[in-house]
């Protein structure tokens, strides 16, 4: 039933990521933009360049902020790695190895510690 539930959870996260990639990939255009506008500035010596840069970086900023529905597209990926991850931990046997002896552990360390 566990599985069931994740793999339910799963899908919906999958659904949501891709209805928000559109959002996370202009996000992801809006910042690496910023830091272009960032570097020019930087760069720029005269006040109207300096002017010029900041004006396009508020409207860059502005299409950032438009795109806040990414970081729920962000969450659901972040959700589908813990179920990733969840799903893996539940294949691994939980116990001592079928055809081990349960105390061959137990004799190792015993040993370890006589020594």
């Amino acid at each position: 039933m566990k599985k069931f539930l994740l793999f339910i959870v799963g899908l919906i996260a999958l659904l949501v990521l891709l209805a928000n990639l559109g959002p996370m990939v202009l996000l992801g255009v809006s910042v690496w933009l910023l830091y272009v506008i960032f570097k020019k500035f930087i760069k720029s010596d005269s006040v109207a360049g300096k002017i010029g840069w900041v004006f396009l970086g508020l409207i860059v900023v502005s299409i950032a902020f438009s795109n806040v529905f990414a970081v729920i597209g962000i969450a659901a990926a972040y959700i589908l790695y813990v179920i990733y991850k969840g799903w893996k931990e539940d294949d691994e046997p939980v116990g001592p190895k079928p055809n081990g002896d349960p105390f061959d552990n137990f004799e190792k360390q015993w040993a370890e510690f006589n020594n």
